[in-house]
């Protein structure tokens, strides 16, 4: 039996689990996993049965880390969806700063005012963005978390919002560029 254990902060326990146990349910039953709060361990206990896809299993203990770094249970599910990942960035290693006020200062710059930055950071880059803690947690298609990812880093080395910004949106438009030369397909006999 695939059996994987996850540690999440106690205060996002009662989100993974949801109102009577419905986002547990839901992870289970599109997983095909079992998912525990184990006491004794301290952790989640994800397993499922020996005939079982180990798959499952790796999805599902992604979807619970992403619930336990702040994402709510609509957006860690999708994970679910084939070619997208989780990443998850840590403050304190990315800036080298450790000190409690500089890591709230260094968050702060991720979130923006009023949360106008991590917005404009899901829109540019097309990822779903958590600040919880002292990480920052993406969920994004393999392109999207890579752009991502580096915008973030830049964002907590002190580098001004406009111009990760551009880096982004150029970044956007060079996708839309390849889109748009891509080699088309060949029309099969008759046209259609």
């Amino acid at each position: 039996m695939p059996t994987m254990y996850v540690r999440i902060p106690e205060d996002r326990i009662g989100v993974l689990v949801g109102s009577g146990g419905e986002t547990k349910r839901e992870l289970e039953k599109r997983t095909g996993t079992t998912v525990a709060v184990d006491d004794e361990e301290d952790a989640i206990r994800v397993s499922a049965p020996d005939e079982q896809d180990p798959g499952g299993v790796l999805a599902a203990r992604d979807i619970v880390l992403a619930i336990g770094r702040g994402f709510s249970p609509p957006r860690a599910f999708r994970l679910l969806k084939e070619g997208t990942y989780l990443a998850v960035l840590d403050i304190k290693q990315v800036s080298g700063k450790r000190e409690k006020m500089a890591v709230r200062r260094i968050r702060a710059r991720v979130i923006g005012v009023k949360g106008r930055a991590r917005e404009r950071l899901e829109e540019l880059s097309g990822c779903a963005v958590s600040v919880y803690g002292s990480t920052v947690a993406l969920i994004g298609e393999e392109r999207e978390l890579d752009r991502a990812q580096r915008a973030v880093q830049l964002l907590l080395r002190g580098s001004e919002h406009n111009t990760v910004f551009r880096l982004l949106l150029r970044g956007r438009r060079e996708d839309s560029f390849e889109a748009l030369t891509a080699p088309s397909e060949p029309l099969p006999p008759g046209g259609e």
